[in-house]
């Protein structure tokens, strides 16, 4: 499962609303509620530039990687 810390970003920014963020990038706020809340089906590719551009980070720290627990099963 892929993550958005966009919220945890922001406030290590001193961006405290989503509206100042739409404003700064040009990005919808609709778009950037979505990524807050990991309601999100994708991003981007120049979602993530501006976001990166504007925030001063990278990719790897707005989205993390997590492997989703899955059963095993045995086919023994």
């Amino acid at each position: 499962m892929i993550t958005c810390k966009l919220a945890t970003i922001m406030a290590e920014r001193g961006v405290r609303h989503i509206s100042d963020l739409s404003v700064k990038t040009g990005i919808a706020r609709s778009t950037l509620t979505k990524l807050w809340y990991n309601q999100s089906d994708g991003i981007r590719f120049d979602t993530l530039n501006k976001l990166c551009e504007v925030l001063n980070c990278t990719p790897a720290n707005l989205l993390v990687y997590t492997p989703e627990n899955k059963t095993q099963t045995n086919n023994e």
